[in-house]
């Protein structure tokens, strides 16, 4: 594998193992770290261990900075190590209680806390008032304040690893000239569904307990229950001021056909990650794509002469 460069770090020492082919580099829109696994030989002169750094480049171009997590050993002489970068942090549970602070304050503080590193955290603007995390995940910290400011700004950001440090960027920074189409995907599954995350009929019930009365805000669309029957969506919410609006909201997001992309073997590229976005030409069933689609998800698999890639895409009526 010539043109890939893997090391180990155990202490002061230095090693480039004997790497067999597929090693494999995971990364995920938001929820989990990155993950990277690979089988080496083992012999005398290779001594690793957990929680050594691993640095995996191509041609020269940073793809994986991470840790081992763990060995597997097997009676073929190879070891399978898998590795995760900085995220694998997140997965770290505490209490935080803040005030008047940003999403990338808020992410900055904590990662001084853990002692992470970090690279680009883009400016969110939105203040958040006050807000209790009890108990939680990092990961499940960091989306609720990322939800917030998309909920009051419009603006989504994607939080990732950037070969070893931590990083922020606004989503519209995360377009690649990168495109997906029936040449350069091997082949793709496509489903459409009314099974899950479709509703027609929106129902949401608030608690008013100054006046001992349950309030009830309902919208629904009459033709596609025509089409389909009933779909409940159901909530009990905290707070009346805009019931309607928010049901109305829920509405325009869930009614209407789920549809899943996945692409299968497309051409590698080291440049996406879960969280770019890139170009979709598709034309499938009973619709066509003409436009930019969100990685949710993405598996790169390299091999000697080869590097190809599995997407799971987003956007629009599809979803993960």
């Amino acid at each position: 594998m010539s043109n890939f460069e893997l090391i180990i770090q155990n202490g002061s020492k230095l090693m480039m193992p004997a790497v067999e082919e597929g090693i494999i580099w995971e990364t995920a829109r938001r929820g989990v770290p990155g993950k990277l696994t690979f089988k080496v030989v083992q012999d005398k002169d290779l001594i690793f261990e957990e929680g050594n750094a691993v640095r995996f480049k191509k041609d020269g171009q940073n793809v994986f900075y991470g840790f081992i997590f763990t060995k597997k050993r097997s009676k073929d002489g190879l070891v399978n190590v898998t590795a995760y970068d900085q995220l694998r942090y997140l997965k770290n549970k505490d209490t935080y209680v803040y005030e008047n602070k940003t999403a990338s304050e808020f992410i900055k503080m904590v990662a001084a806390d853990f002692r992470m590193n970090t690279g680009t955290i883009e400016d969110t603007g939105f203040k958040i008032a006050s807000r209790v995390e009890d108990n939680k995940e990092l990961f499940e910290m960091f989306k609720n304040a990322l939800d917030l400011t998309m909920d009051n700004t419009k603006k989504m950001y994607i939080l990732y690893d950037n070969f070893g440090k931590l990083t922020l960027r606004n989503i519209e920074k995360m377009k690649l000239d990168v495109l997906i189409d029936e040449e350069t995907g091997e082949n793709f599954d496509y489903t459409s569904s009314i099974d899950s995350n479709t509703y027609n009929k929106i129902k949401l019930a608030y608690e008013n307990e100054k006046t001992g009365k349950r309030e009830i805000y309902i919208t629904e669309d009459g033709n596609n229950i025509n089409r389909w029957g009933v779909l409940q969506f159901f909530e009990t919410i905290k707070e009346s001021t805009n019931g309607k609006s928010k049901a109305d909201a829920l509405l325009s997001l869930y009614n209407r056909k789920t549809r899943n992309l996945s692409i299968k073997n497309a051409f590698g590229n080291i440049f996406v990650r879960g969280g770019n976005l890139v170009v979709v030409r598709l034309i499938l069933d009973d619709i066509k794509i003409m436009n930019c689609m969100l990685v949710e998800s993405v598996k790169h698999t390299f091999e000697e002469s080869d590097h190809f890639m599995d997407l799971q895409l987003v956007g629009g009526d599809f979803i993960a």
